[in-house]
C-alpha cells in the first residue's frame, strides 16, 4: 500500500491565532499574551499587539483624555470659533453695506409685514413662513458702532467660555441664545418691527458667564457691573430691542447651568435635554405667536 501524502503536521507546540483558527504563529500580544498572526500583528513601541487590545487602549485614552468644566475636549486654540463667528458677523457687514437696505430687510427679525415693493398684499415676516430671519438676523448689522460694541463682547466673552464648554457646546449655547433673543421680540414686539444685530446672542454669553464664575467661585462684580451697565443701555437708549437682550441671557443662562452643573456620570445627556428644553420653549412660543398673527 502507498501512504497518502498530506501536510506536514505543524512543530509541537505552535500556536494558533486567536482571531484566525487556521493559521500558526509563534507571535504573541505583548498586552494579553495571545496568539496572532501577521495579518492582526499591529507594531508598537515594545514588539506587537492584537487589534483588541489596541482598541480598548485607545478606547481608555479617550475616556481619560483631559476634558473642559463642561466635558469638551481640551484643544490648543480656543479662540477659534469666536473668531469664525465674529469673521461672519464682519462679512455679513460688508455685505449690507455693499447691497443697502434690501438684505437687511430679507433677512432681518421680522414678525409680520406688509411688503410695499413685492406688489399687492404680499407679507413677510416669521408668520409667513420665514423662519430663517430668526438666526440670519443675529448676523447683521448696519451701523458701525453696533457692530463694534457687539463684537467687543463677544471677543471678551467668547474665548473664556468656548475654553470652559468646549467647541460644541460653546456653539450651541451661542446659536441657542440668538434663537431665544429673536423669539422673545417675535412674541412681544410689534411684528412690523424690524430688528437685527447679534445683541441676544451677546446677552446669552453675558448669562453663562455669570453662571459659569458663580460655578467656579470667581468674584462676581466684574461681571455683574458689566451686565448692570448693558442692561442700563438696553432700557434708556432708544432703538433697543430689549426684548432680544433679554431673550437672549435668560437662555445663555439656563443652557449654562444645565452644563457646568450636570453629573458627571450621565453629563451629555442632561446637557443635550437642556439644549432642547430651551429649543422647545422657543418653538412652542414662536408657533403660539405665528397663530395669534395668522391663524
Amino acid at each position: 500500500m502507498t501512504e497518502q501524502q498530506g501536510q506536514q503536521p505543524p512543530p509541537a507546540g505552535l500556536a494558533v491565532c486567536y482571531r484566525h483558527k487556521d493559521r500558526e504563529t509563534g507571535i504573541r500580544c505583548t498586552r494579553c499574551e495571545r496568539p496572532i498572526c501577521p495579518e492582526c500583528m499591529i507594531s508598537a513601541s515594545v514588539g506587537y499587539q492584537c487589534p483588541s487590545c489596541v482598541q480598548g487602549a485607545s478606547a481608555a485614552s479617550r475616556a481619560s483624555a483631559p476634558r473642559t468644566l463642561a466635558g469638551g475636549s481640551l484643544v490648543a486654540d480656543t479662540r477659534l470659533v469666536t473668531k469664525i463667528i465674529l469673521a461672519l458677523n464682519v462679512a455679513v457687514f460688508i455685505a449690507v453695506l455693499s447691497a443697502g437696505d434690501r438684505l437687511v430687510t430679507d433677512l432681518g427679525m421680522l414678525g409680520h409685514a406688509w411688503d410695499p415693493s413685492r406688489g399687492g398684499w404680499d407679507f413677510i415676516g416669521v408668520a409667513d413662513g420665514q423662519w430663517y430671519r430668526m438666526l440670519t438676523s443675529a448676523f447683521l448689522h448696519q451701523e458701525i458702532w453696533h457692530i463694534g460694541f457687539n463684537m467687543l463682547g463677544l471677543w471678551f466673552l467668547g474665548p473664556q467660555l468656548e475654553a470652559a464648554l468646549g467647541r460644541l457646546r460653546y456653539i450651541a449655547l451661542y446659536v441657542i441664545s440668538a434663537l431665544a433673543g429673536s423669539a422673545l421680540s417675535y412674541v412681544l414686539a410689534a411684528p412690523n418691527q424690524l430688528s437685527l444685530g447679534a445683541s441676544g446672542a451677546i446677552f446669552g454669553l453675558f448669562g453663562a458667564t455669570a453662571v459659569l464664575m458663580r460655578r467656579m467661585r470667581y468674584d462676581m462684580r466684574p461681571i455683574g457691573v458689566l451686565l448692570a451697565i448693558n442692561l442700563l443701555i438696553t432700557f434708556t437708549w432708544s432703538g433697543i430691542a430689549w426684548q432680544a437682550h433679554i431673550g437672549g441671557l435668560v437662555a445663555g443662562a439656563a443652557i449654562a447651568y444645565g452644563m457646568v452643573h450636570a453629573p458627571r456620570t450621565r453629563r451629555t445627556a442632561v446637557q443635550v435635554a437642556t439644549c432642547a428644553v430651551v429649543l422647545a420653549v422657543i418653538v412652542v412660543a414662536c408657533v403660539i405667536r405665528t397663530q395669534q398673527l395668522v391663524g
